[in-house]
Formats: structure tokens, sequence, C-alpha cells
């Protein structure tokens, strides 16, 4: 099923620059404030390739965001701020952190590979979610101009029994590289190379199938780009003796992953709130008399956000609780009535509630239909509570929505089905570090 690889992959020189200033969040995950202050942390801030600033280039000459960003990528090889790896590799990655709103402490534990790219129809790798223009467009426009990877695309496999975790990490050694990012978590790992363990773990995934976490539009885009580059008659995969380490069958043909275990105790999935802003003549008291012929209605007093959502945890069955400027509402699904509105849709579908948030209230009640809510035209998604409860407080939107998080076991079957969630219907805590390793096609 899965095919991974080792790679020579291209590393910051830890003897010129410090990881901690050089690492940044996914691109997707910078916001501007991210991003001026990872240019003023380092010259060799990786943000300088994955999201450049745009005022920073003439365009008079021809430049752009990407050949600059190949032009940083080429000379920074040259002055030796990154460094290759003599020998093909993967490494083992962990990321301790504490659980947002909590004192629980947690390691996620993974591993960064070459993965082969695959077509969802070939039943190897699984998406969970929809994916927009816009942003493959830009990460294919980066691709193009730097012949590289620099960021990991996040996936899931299953090991109940821990087996490739046990292959690869040894607590004994200290790792090859450490920082701890601005959300406080550590992120290490370690370089390995030896033939023998790398053949074991290629072995140990050879069945395996994989759920795309994170990088939905960068892992499409590095599909497309790989079959543009795929010549017309490669030469398949030779027999290979334990010792010898298998490569793809063309540079395109694989892209960077990150490997974690889905059945471990570190993989945490929190909630991606919603909040619905501009609407023409909103009227909370007209939204709850139409949500009330699908959702029992109950009026909360007062109360923080984390209030709000310790409230929600609580509840068993599908609920929300909206939150207007003066007001805070549990809303509970009427299943009788919700399934009927819901008929066509598969029951694992009908079982999400953010099925019965975007089809009943989004869609149906406030007139936000698919095209609007991909295109984001009067929504925000928040991981912030606290601010997506301030906002229509502050008159800033006409109401939020604070949702529970999806469940693995509901990301699995749906994914597993070939079929896929609302938009942002997951929230993977905490990303992985972009910078760590650099996969370069050339």
């Amino acid at each position: 099923m899965a095919r991974i690889f080792p790679f020579r992959a291209w590393r910051y020189n830890l003897g010129k620059v410090k990881l901690q200033d050089v690492a940044t969040q996914p691109y997707d995950k910078i916001s501007p404030a991210m991003q001026q202050a990872y240019y003023e942390r380092s010259p060799y801030n990786l943000v300088r390739i994955i999201l450049g600033l745009p005022e920073l280039f003439d365009a008079e000459r021809g430049e752009s965001v990407y050949s600059r960003a190949a032009a940083h990528f080429n000379q920074w090889r040259k002055d030796g701020v990154l460094m290759q790896e003599k020998d093909p590799c993967v490494f083992a990655y962990s990321q301790r952190f504490t659980v947002p709103g909590t004192a629980i402490v947690k390691e996620r534990r993974g591993f960064i590979a070459l993965g082969q790219l695959h077509d969802y129809a070939d039943k190897v790798v699984f998406r969970h979610e929809q994916t927009l223009s816009k942003p493959k467009g830009d990460r294919l426009n980066l691709l193009k101009a730097t012949r590289a990877h620099f960021g990991q695309i996040f996936m899931l496999y299953s090991d109940p029994a821990g087996s490739i975790d046990q292959l690869l990490f040894d607590s004994s050694t200290a790792p090859d590289g450490e920082a701890t990012d601005e959300y406080g978590v550590l992120h290490r790992f370690w370089r390995v190379n030896e033939p023998a363990i790398i053949n074991k773990l290629i072995t140990q995934m050879a069945d395996k199938k994989l759920i795309i976490a994170d990088g939905h539009h960068r892992y499409e885009t590095a599909l497309n780009y790989s079959k543009e580059h795929d010549p017309a008659n490669h030469a398949a995969h030779s027999e290979r003796n334990s010792n010898e380490l298998p490569q793809p069958q063309w540079p395109e043909a694989a892209v960077m992953m990150t490997f974690v275990n889905m059945d471990s105790d570190g993989l945490l999935i929190l909630p991606t709130h919603r909040v619905v802003h501009s609407l023409a003549g909103f009227d909370a008291a007209k939204f709850l008399t139409a949500a009330g012929e699908f959702f029992a209605i109950q009026n909360l007093e007062a109360a923080d956000a984390a209030t709000h959502l310790d409230q929600l945890a609580k509840e068993k069955g599908t609920a929300f609780i909206a939150v207007t400027r003066n007001a805070a509402h549990l809303l509970r699904s009427k299943n009788s009535e919700v399934d009927k509105l819901l008929a066509d849709l598969p029951p694992r579908q009908r079982n999400l509630d953010l099925t019965h948030l975007h089809s009943i209230l989004l869609d149906r009640i406030l007139g936000l239909d698919a095209e609007k809510v991909r295109e984001q035209t009067n929504i925000r998604y928040l991981r912030d509570a606290v601010e997506a409860v301030d906002q229509p407080r502050r008159g800033e939107a006409d109401i939020t929505f604070l949702t529970n998080p999806v469940s693995m076991e509901q990301l699995r079957e749906v994914a597993f089905a070939g079929e896929v969630m609302p938009q942002k219907s997951t929230d993977f805590f905490p990303k992985l570090l972009s910078g760590l390793a650099i996969y370069a096609l050339d």
C-alpha cells in the first residue's frame, strides 16, 4: 500500500543558525504579525521562502515572491546555511506540548520521510476535506520556482501496537535538533540512517493506508506536479537486497511527509469555531425561531468561552452553542426532524455535528450555501474560542457557533469511505514545523 523512502535531506546548518530562529509554522498558519516577526528573527528564516513579503521584490525587474524564494534557497545552499545529508535517511520527530486550556502534557511522535504520491482512486491515500484552487495555485508557483518541498504533509496511519515508534525512538540518544515554537511546543528530531532500521520501517509501512491530516492543498499540488514530470517510460523499481534502500521512480513522484500513528494517545484534534458576519438584516430572534424547527434551544446565562465549552463538552448528542451580541443559547439537534432533512446523506455524514451546522444552520437558515462557505464570504474559522465569542459581543460579527471537536473515529470512518467533511472540520494540534528538513528535487 504505502511506499516510503529515505532521502538526502537539506537541513539548516546548526553551526551557523539556531533552529529556533529559522523554523516556522506551516505557511497557511502564519499570520501577518507572525510573518513580520519571522523576518525580524533571522535573515535566514524560512518565511522568506515559503511566505515572502510582496513589497520586498521589484516587479519591474521581473521579480516575484517566487523568484525571490528560489534565489534565497540557492544562495543559502551556496553559503552553507543549508547543508545536505551525506546518506539517505529518515527522521524520528517528537512534539511535546500542553493541551490548550489544561495542564495536561502530551507527546506526539512520528517520522519524516518521503511518501509516494497516489491518486485518491488508488485507495492508498485518503482525504477528509475539500480543497480550494487559490491555495493550490500559490503552492504550485512556489514549487515550480524552487523545485523543493519545505514542509511536510501530515499523514496518519494505523499501528495499534505502536511497533513503528518503538523501532525509531531511543530515549538515550540526544536529538539532532530541537526548537520551542510560539505555542510552547518542544520539537525534537533524530536522524535515522541505518539501512537495516530503514528497511524494517519500509516493510512495516507497506500495508498501511494513509489519511491526510493536514496539507490537502500541498498534497494535491505535488500530485499534479508529479504527473507533469512523469517520464513517458520510467523504469520500474528493480529488486534490492536488504542493505539497499529504495528511491522514488522519479524525484517528483514523492513528497516529504510526517507520518503519525492515529492510534496514539498524543494525537489531538481541536474544534474550529464558526464566526458568521456581515449578513444583511441579521435578526437573532428570527434566527432562533427558524432554528427551533430542528433544534431544542436552551437559553444560557452570560459566561466566558471556557464555561461555554465545558457545557458543550458534556452533551452526548449533536449540539452547538450560539453566541450573539447579547445572549448565548445551547442548540441540541432534534434528530427526527434533522434526519428527514439529511436523508440523502450517508449515515456517517448525518452523524457529524458539522454536517448539521453547515447544512441546516448555515445553509438553510442563514443562507450561506456551500460556495459562500468555501470562499469564506461571510464566515471566519477560529480556533480561539475566546476571540470567537468576543467578536459578536463587540459587534464585529452576527453570530458565533462554538463546536465540539471531530473524533478520530469519525475522521477515520469518513475518510476511508471516500467521503469528505465540511471545510475546516479538523484542527490537529500542534502543527508540524516547517524547516526541519527540505526535499530538493534537483
